[in-house]
């Protein structure tokens, strides 16, 4: 499951909604749905995620923190080592690799070895960071 599946699963929930109900509504296939919700299919497209965030009626922040979801959310990543070190290369694989078999919490402990590693880089002024890598 992906972090936009898992925020769509959650907001269906909450509401009481079914997934085939929920696509009807949205004029896509329940399949397809099905698909986003449980990490088989990339992002959704632009479009349907403001269809999304229309349909549950959801703005601001909700709507941004759906967004950053869905910007997180394509199942297979691929990451290009080229130029940088023969250590980041191996790590990627590395990870590629074992990712399947790391708990939650040493998931959860590499993210913040991540975030603090992210808020340490300097940024340069005028740069903005773009969310189109996974």
């Amino acid at each position: 499951m992906t972090p936009f599946g898992e925020a769509v699963r959650r907001l269906r929930a909450e509401r009481g909604l079914t997934l085939k109900g929920m696509a009807a509504d949205l004029e896509i296939s329940a399949a397809y749905l099905s698909a986003l919700e449980h990490g088989r299919k990339g992002r959704p497209s632009r479009a349907l995620l403001i269809q999304i965030c229309e349909y549950f009626g959801i703005i601001w922040d909700d709507a941004e923190a759906l967004e950053r979801a869905a910007r997180v959310s394509h199942p297979r990543a691929v990451v290009d080592t080229s130029g940088l070190a023969p250590r980041a290369t191996e790590l990627a694989n590395r990870l590629a690799r074992t990712i399947r078999h790391l708990s939650p919490p040493t998931i959860e402990a590499m993210h913040r070895l991540l975030d603090d590693a992210e808020e340490a880089r300097p940024r340069a002024v005028g740069r903005r960071r773009t969310g189109s890598a996974p």
